[in-house]
């Protein structure tokens, strides 16, 4: 009788899944894969951040969603994989604000993420956010995605049953995953030419989620030991990359939480229905490249003093000013997670930045969001979007904190 499939490995095929999936929709993906693969095995020296094995194979997706209920369907879809919510991250309050609120879904057990650490920040269209969305067009945007349907329902029943399983058998799991990817897919179907501006007068993000039929993947980021060398080869082999690293400086020192760079978003073909009837083709980018290099994971201390050096003009200029330069100095201090106290045991940073979320976002885009003045009215928090999913969105610090003293 054949081993069941279990919950790690069906991430992992849903992970090599959808890398060849977006490697057949964005051919440059397979440059910035192969490129990372080089960087990585020209700096072995950082593998006290994962093995050679773990980093090359990492990846991280993005997806995008339109309201509670479709998050509800990718929370239990993303269970059968192993991957449950952590933290919350809201965009609209970036320095250019992206009109979304997001959770990361990824594993949580350390020997979980050993074994495949694919993650997938998730956002959801916070349509009910009036500096965005007027209340008319807001009630058309709910309209608009109360009668969609983005997964099978038989997918999302499949998931949940898998889930609460731990697995299933390798003729099933073939099955599933290839559904489970194909449901991100990139859709061929024809857009509404005026409904997509509409939307993309307010964001384009809006109209990427609210404007289409389906949900595809965003994003797909493999995980470099040496970002800024990867930035240099990217640009030496023609490629556009946005204009400067997200995230903390390149330092003497330990290097901590998530830096990321992304190439531009590329002009892909996309049909588009008039409001005649009349389809034709034309182009929309939506979708680019990103790689990140994650460093140790900061105790909330060490955030503290990560935000105080960010908000300088030129973080790296004083940076030392706020951060020791070695691993025991910040064991020390207590500004870093280390296992046991160990500071030859850094905690990798599984998590996320909102600012260099949204500064993503931004760097691809056409033009920002308009937000009108006024206070935020709406219920968007951690705890509001926990009870849409029904699941408990885990503290990043607290899985930091038992990685730490296991």
């Amino acid at each position: 009788m054949t081993s069941p499939v279990q919950t790690w490995q069906l991430r992992a095929q849903f992970a090599a899944g959808l890398s060849r999936m977006y490697g057949a929709e964005v051919p440059a993906y397979h440059t910035l894969v192969e490129v990372s693969a080089q960087v990585n095995s020209a700096h072995t020296g950082a593998l006290r951040l994962g093995s050679l094995e773990r980093v090359t194979a990492e990846r991280h997706g993005a997806v995008r969603v339109g309201n509670a209920r479709e998050l509800a369907q990718v929370a239990d879809l993303f269970s059968a994989f192993g991957m449950y919510p952590v933290g919350f991250y809201d965009l609209r309050t970036a320095a250019s604000p992206v009109p979304v609120v997001s959770t990361a879904f990824r594993p949580i057990d350390p020997d979980e993420l050993a074994r495949n650490p694919f993650r997938v920040f998730t956002s959801m269209l916070a349509a009910a956010d009036t500096r965005f969305f007027a209340p008319e067009l807001r009630t058309r945007v709910d309209h608009f995605l109360d009668n969609r349907q983005l997964f099978d329902p038989s997918l999302i029943a499949s998931a949940r049953r898998i889930a609460a399983a731990g697995g299933c058998s390798a003729d099933e799991a073939q099955e599933f995953v290839a559904a489970a990817v194909a449901a991100f897919a990139l859709s061929r179907e024809p857009i509404d030419r005026a409904w997509y501006e509409e939307l993309s007068a307010v964001s384009a993000v809006a109209a990427d989620i609210a404007g289409v039929s389906t949900t595809h993947l965003n994003h797909l980021t493999p995980r470099v030991l040496d970002i800024d060398a990867l930035q240099h080869q990217m640009t030496a082999r023609g490629i556009t990359m946005i204009d400067h690293i997200q995230g903390p400086p390149r330092v003497d020192g330990p290097q901590v939480l998530l830096r990321q760079t992304s190439f531009r978003a590329l002009a892909e073909p996309r049909r588009f229905r008039s409001p005649s009837g009349t389809v034709s083709e034309g182009t929309l980018r939506v979708r680019f490249g990103e790689v990140e290099q994650r460093g140790v994971a900061l105790t909330p201390a060490g955030r503290r003093r990560y935000d105080a050096a960010m908000s300088a003009p030129d973080p790296a200029a004083g940076w030392h000013e706020h951060f020791p330069a070695t691993d025991t100095e910040m064991a020390e201090a207590g500004l870093a997670y280390y296992r046991g106290g160990d500071p030859s045991k850094p905690v990798v940073y599984e998590d996320f930045l909102p600012a260099s979320a949204a500064g993503i976002f931004r760097s691809n885009l056409d033009g920002d969001a308009s937000a009108a003045e006024g206070g935020d009215t709406t219920d968007y928090s951690l705890e509001w979007m926990a009870g849409q999913i029904g699941r408990h969105i885990h503290d990043p610090y607290d899985l930091y904190e038992k990685v730490a003293c296991s």
